[in-house]
């Protein structure tokens, strides 16, 4: 028998069972987006990296003392491959597992949780609510309020950049792009 290849498919039918948030699910949306987005850019499986990124808070709403650790035991119970399981642990290093991020989609993810949501406030602050004129200057801005979006963990997104080994400015430049196909289904404007 053939290895389970969970399709995005599966993904968001597991998805909206454990998650009926809307912001949760946006918030799950932007980071599919972006981990297909650096996907292209490293060459890699941009459906994989999609799906990883899709369903990594699978258990945040229900269970978000058990953050990782359910997620891991409903992927296992629904024979999601090994890779795909680490994949979506690692994005929670130091925080809720212990799964340092190694392999670069491990690292993205990593990365780019909290910054999906950085950039997200940024841009609905401004008064076009779009992710086509907010540039990277304006993100550092804000970065710079702790008390701007405080709950996002700064130091996260640093030491995950520094893991990726690309500027910061760079990782929030795809990040912002890499939102952008999902502009309209979470909230803001294509100008």
């Amino acid at each position: 028998m053939d290895k389970y290849i969970p399709t995005r498919e599966d993904a968001y039918k597991l998805l909206t069972e454990y998650v009926q948030d809307p912001s949760l699910i946006n918030h799950s949306l932007m980071v599919e987006s972006v981990m297909r987005h650096f996907a292209e850019l490293y060459g890699e499986d941009v459906e994989k990296w999609g799906v990883i990124g899709l369903i990594h808070d699978l258990d945040f709403e229900k269970y978000p003392d058990q953050h990782c650790e359910m997620t891991e035991k409903i992927l296992r119970e629904n024979n999601w491959p090994e890779d795909y399981i680490r994949g979506v642990l690692s994005h929670g290093w130091g925080l809720a597992t212990g799964v340092e991020p190694i392999h670069p989609m491990e690292k993205v993810i990593y990365t780019i949780d909290e910054l999906t949501g950085l950039i997200y406030a940024t841009a609905l602050m401004r008064p076009s609510k779009s992710l086509y004129d907010l540039k990277v200057k304006s993100v550092k801005k804000k970065w710079k309020q702790s008390s701007f979006a405080a709950a996002i963990n700064r130091e996260v997104i640093a030491q995950g950049a520094e893991l990726m080994g690309m500027e910061l400015d760079k990782v929030i430049e795809e990040t912002i792009e890499g939102m952008k196909p999902v502009t309209e289904q979470i909230g803001l404007k294509v100008i």
